[in-house]
């Protein structure tokens, strides 16, 4: 268990334990014997999966898996083997979660993780699962051990331990610990308040702290041991093989159809539109859509920058007026991204009905906008927020989608975009979110608004180009928010608006940190906006990182 210290519970036998013969059954098996489940299709090659059980790291256990080019999913704890077996797994990561282990209705790992000889490498909550469902002993912890602690080998023996110190800093979070391994299991390593701080069998290796998060220096190294010394891994998965493959799974879906592409003028539909163009070349219409959020002069930019750099087949459909009809009154954040993501399909779908038989709808939906959009799918996740293009797109939509980059974090799509050819001024633009400035002005969105919301963005943008801070920075821009204060200009009384100027650097986005901009630029931003828009009266800046908020402010 994670962060919190859950009271002492009988262990409660389900029906998806493992039982601890069935496991030493398999544990003797020679090596070189077929796993016991036999009917996993040829996949990616070279693949791991993640199976998360609600840990607030699970995405940064998949964000280092890939930095070690090794591809990985991230799936919920109660998938199937058949749900899986397409990716041809060489490796299981169990991640850590909130719950104890020995407590009713605890999520368990499912019966293919050990029936298929798999190496796993369980974290945290992942660990004590495998000590709980194999015939070891997890019981609450009298001191929760949460923060930086010192981590001393048993075995120096271990490979997944290979080339690394006897003694390493760690990042404990839990509040359980392992009292008894389960057979076949030895303890590997141990902190100050955890005998059992590591414990490993042939295949199976199990961490109590968090080897994927910055606070433990060396545990890219461990999980870097995991996947080449005990899985086996050699690290092949490039930008110019998700290309490949990426150019060659679009074909097979799409076949001979006509495919559509909502291209935005960011990196994620450019490269979208690149690999479907590739694909499938005069079978796709790229469409940009002037939904009337757009930042000062965007569309004519987008038009010509992506006309003459991927030379593909655009329309540019003005549809202002319809978007800000539907947004007419409406102040909640979820509410907003679902109407601009319906009314986008909407949009595509009479788009599509005037170029004739269209049959697929292409986007540049990320990985990390499905993770955050996940609900049901993961009974121990929380739901951060909708994206537009993923939980926000109507059931009733008649097209197909194509979502060539839906399991790639940001800087892997430009990767991508650099193996394509695209330019970097393209490739490295910052992230622009699908609703637009929808999102970026509290309450209602009206045209007045938006007017003032895209003369301090200008602002906003043209200092951090000024000052040769735009590369380094994940995003920064404007907020409108909802609030006003009273100020003084020319010694009379003013009631203005408040901006917030947000500026983050990241990585992926799951998470983001505030960004320290020089004193002379914020000062040269909060000049200008009250100076030269009217409006606006004080400016403040946002330094809350992500946890606990998010980028955009809705």
């Amino acid at each position: 268990m994670e962060q919190e210290v859950s009271p002492a519970s009988r262990r409660v036998a389900t029906s998806d334990d493992l039982e601890v013969s069935t496991y030493l059954e398999i544990a003797k098996e020679k090596e070189g014997q077929q796993p016991l489940l036999q009917d996993a299709p040829k996949g990616k090659g070279e693949a791991v999966v993640i199976i998360d059980f609600g840990s607030q790291y699970s995405h940064l256990i998949a964000r280092r898996v890939r930095e070690c080019h090794v591809y990985c999913e991230l799936v919920p704890f109660t998938a199937t083997w058949e749900q899986v077996a397409s990716l041809n797994p060489r490796g299981v990561i169990l991640s850590g979660g909130p719950a104890s282990v020995y407590e009713p209705g605890a999520p368990q790992a499912p019966m293919w993780v050990y029936q298929s000889k798999l190496p796993v490498l369980g974290i945290c909550y992942g660990m004590q699962l495998i000590a709980h469902q194999l015939g070891g002993k997890v019981s609450p912890s009298a001191k929760r051990e949460y923060g930086h602690a010192v981590l001393h080998q048993n075995d120096t023996n271990a490979p997944i331990l290979a080339d690394l110190p006897t003694s390493l800093p760690v990042w404990m979070s839990h509040g359980d610990h392992i009292t008894e391994l389960p057979p076949g299991f030895r303890a590997l390593a141990y902190t100050e308040s955890s005998p059992i701080a590591m414990m490993g069998s042939d295949t199976m290796v199990g961490l109590q702290f968090h080897p994927e998060v910055a606070h433990t220096p060396q545990g890219i190294d461990i999980l870097r041991n995991f996947l080449f010394k005990v899985c086996g891994l050699r690290g092949i998965w490039t930008a110019e093989n998700f290309v490949s493959q990426a150019i060659h799974r679009i074909r097979e879906q799409v076949g001979s159809g006509r495919v559509i592409c909502a291209l935005s003028g960011g990196v994620d539909s450019a490269v979208a539109a690149s690999l479907v163009h590739r694909a499938v070349g005069d079978q796709l219409t790229c469409i940009f859509v002037d939904n009337g959020l757009l930042r000062r002069d965007e569309g004519r930019r987008v038009v010509e920058v992506f006309g003459r750099n991927l030379g593909l087949n655009l329309l540019h459909v003005e549809a202002s007026e319809r978007f800000l009809r539907r947004l007419s009154g409406v102040t909640d954040p979820e509410q907003k991204r679902q109407v601009i993501g319906d009314e986008f399909i909407r949009v595509f779908e009479d788009q599509a009905a005037e170029l004739g038989e269209v049959d697929f709808l292409a986007q540049g939906t990320l990985y990390p906008d499905v993770i955050e959009s996940q609900t049901a799918e993961n009974q121990a996740a929380a739901k951060i927020k909708t994206h537009h293009n993923v939980g926000g797109l109507p059931a009733s939509m008649h097209l197909k989608l194509v979502e060539p980059l839906r399991y790639l974090f940001k800087d892997e799509v430009r990767d991508a975009g650099l193996a394509l050819g695209l330019p970097e001024e393209m490739v490295y633009r910052q992230p622009f979110p699908g609703p637009g400035l929808a999102i970026r002005i509290l309450g209602e969105v009206t045209q007045d608004k938006l007017e003032v919301l895209r003369a301090c963005d200008w602002i906003v943008m043209d200092e951090i180009k000024g000052a040769n801070l735009y590369r380094e920075l994940w995003q920064s821009f404007a907020v409108l928010t909802d609030a006003r204060s009273v100020g003084v200009m020319g010694d009379f009384r003013t009631y203005g608006h408040v901006v917030a100027i947000r500026a983050v650097t990241s990585q992926d986005a799951m998470t983001a940190d505030w960004a320290r901009l020089p004193y002379e630029v914020l000062a040269h931003i909060s000049n200008r906006i009250v100076n030269e828009v009217a409006q606006v009266n004080r400016v403040v800046y946002d330094i809350t990182s992500k946890p606990p908020g998010t980028i955009e402010w809705e």
